[in-house]
């Protein structure tokens, strides 16, 4: 079974498209977004709502990835797996 798919998300008027692969553990899940060559994992909250998940030290190696980026796709998912 292919988790591969694409979350398309409007940003700044341009159109992208970020390759996402959906990960299964126990009774829970992440999705992982490939966001200019870096892996963001996404997980739902209690709410239902995605947020990323980032650690400090990708935090320094991402300064280019905009909050309200991850917010967009963060977004997208909810409307996806709504």
């Amino acid at each position: 079974m292919d988790n591969s798919f694409e979350v398309p998300v409007t940003y700044n008027g341009h159109e992208y498209l970020f390759p996402a692969t959906l990960i299964t553990y126990g009774y829970t899940y992440k999705i992982e977004v490939n966001v200019s060559d870096t892996m963001i994992d996404f997980e739902p909250d209690d709410e239902g709502n995605y947020r990323a998940l980032i650690n400090q030290a990708q935090l320094h190696d991402i300064p280019n990835i905009k909050k309200e980026l991850l917010q967009l796709i963060a977004e997208k998912l909810q409307e996806l797996f709504a």
